[in-house]
């Protein structure tokens, strides 16, 4: 199965929502509304480009559009490997995780995009991309301007971002051109996110970030301060903190995800975007030329997802040794009938257990989860105690 990235601010854009309205999975988006106090429907359906581009919408919008197209792809039965996310997309990959409570997370996000937006508005600033333009020759360029900026985003060999004082980003990206890089071009953020012009709101997201709660992941999870996997939950507090101030390692998570960096680790070539666009793919593509992307972004990709483990025997025989048989899951997977709280049965299923038709497996809020298949039973996907959505995945079981 394949390895979950998700996009972070500025891959948003208007009217994102609109082809997902009358999925299931759009139920997300209102539980999400619910948690936050806010209409994230409207921003995902109705706001323009200027409303969607400042940072507390553009921060909840694609965090929340990324979960609901987290639900929908597990709707289909497919898990990832391992997870990662680019800025606010780190987020969206705790949640994914299980490190990260539904609620908690909407609410943290919510905080994050309110104490970043405050900050820049103390002091302003922007953010360039920097095309044909490695780490290095970014860093050089911002150490030659005048003024404070600085690398803060390293996405690919051939991709920078810089970010700081917009004068000085302007200074950057002329000794960038100068010394070789191809084109520059602005992000569509409303801030110089992760450099130390953060670190007010970093003061702010610090205090919540104390009170909130952090279980261990249950899928591997890539920080992008160290571009290293993190199996602690409570490191995830240091790690969020950090984050606001401290370029994202996107190309070195890419590497840590695929196993390169890692030589005790099975090599990962499956990469699927949950979220707007599909820059990260191009991210992946321009680091792994070998790598098969995905990105999910209207309804539509979920068949080209499905169609993709389906085409490809090599994918097929990598999900094969890892997870037993995975393709048309959706006949061997137990589903929610409801959003809420999963809790499983007194009496125990064990891994390789017989599973009859109407078998009890559970309960979401006192309503019983009963087996529609006879099969073995492979274990559960959900974990005691975990808030679920309707169609979410519970349990597998292999039919044959």
């Amino acid at each position: 199965m394949p390895a979950f990235i998700f996009p972070g601010q500025g891959s948003q854009r208007p009217g994102m929502g609109r082809p997902w309205t009358e999925h299931p999975s759009w139920e997300v988006v209102e539980e999400a509304s619910a948690a936050a106090g806010r209409d994230i429907g409207s921003l995902l359906t109705d706001a323009g480009s200027d409303e969607l581009t400042q940072t507390h919408n553009a921060q909840l919008a694609t965090f929340t559009f990324s979960l609901m197209i987290l639900d929908a792809v597990e709707r289909i039965g497919v898990e990832p490997t391992r997870l990662a996310g680019h800025s606010v997309g780190e987020y969206s990959a705790l949640a994914a995780s299980g490190a990260l409570g539904f609620d908690a997370s909407v609410q943290l996000v919510a905080e994050r995009g309110e104490a970043m937006q405050a900050a820049a508005e103390a002091r302003s600033g922007s953010m360039a991309v920097l095309v044909g333009c490695d780490a290095d020759l970014a860093d050089v360029a911002c150490r030659l301007a005048e003024g404070d900026v600085w690398l803060a985003n390293i996405n690919s060999t051939d991709e920078s971002v810089i970010a700081g004082d917009p004068a000085a980003i302007e200074d950057a990206v002329r000794f960038a051109l100068e010394l070789g890089a191809k084109r520059a071009y602005p992000a569509r953020v409303g801030g110089a996110f992760h450099t130390p012009l953060m670190a007010p709101a970093r003061d702010r997201l610090r205090k919540m970030l104390q009170t909130t709660v952090f279980h261990n992941p249950d899928t591997p999870l890539v920080a992008n301060v160290d571009s290293r996997f993190h199996v602690d939950g409570d490191e995830w507090r240091r790690l969020l903190s950090a984050q606001l101030c401290s370029p994202v390692r996107w190309h070195q998570s890419i590497l840590r995800l695929a196993g390169a960096l890692d030589p005790d680790l099975d090599e990962e070539r499956f990469f699927v975007e949950l979220g707007p666009g599909d820059s990260l793919s191009a991210t992946v593509r321009a680091t792994l030329p070998q790598a098969t992307t995905v990105p999910v972004s209207v309804p539509g990709d979920l068949d080209r997802l499905v169609d993709t483990l389906a085409g490809d025997s090599s994918l097929h025989d990598y999900a094969s040794d890892h997870h037993g048989e995975l393709l048309y899951v959706s006949e061997r997977v137990v589903i929610s009938p409801s959003a809420g709280i999963f809790e499983p049965p007194p009496e125990r299923r064990d891994v390789g257990q017989w599973i009859d038709v109407g078998c009890l497996l559970g309960t979401v809020s006192e309503i019983e989860i009963r087996s529609a298949f006879g099969g073995t039973f492979k274990g559960y996907i959900a974990h005691p105690g975990e808030r679920v959505q309707a169609g979410q995945p519970i349990a597998w079981l292999h039919s044959s």
